[in-house]
């Protein structure tokens, strides 16, 4: 049985990048409020690349407060 990991799966203590895409499917909201979270400062987000936005899912679930 071989302990290698295949690429893209990630290993204990990595960090979890997403598109702008997927966070919005992750917290059930649009493409469109997430980057209206970055634009306020609420959410942080990384440039990757030329063009593309990241988010940590980490950042994501400290952006859900108890009601």
């Amino acid at each position: 049985m071989s302990t290698a990991r295949r690429a893209g799966q990630p290993t204990p203590g990595d960090k979890h990048w997403m598109t702008l895409q997927e966070a919005a499917v992750y917290i059930a909201a649009s493409v469109k409020t997430v980057r209206r979270r970055i634009a306020s400062g609420e959410l942080p987000a990384y440039v990757c690349g030329k063009r593309g936005l990241r988010v940590l899912r980490e950042d994501l679930d400290s952006l859900m407060r108890p009601v």
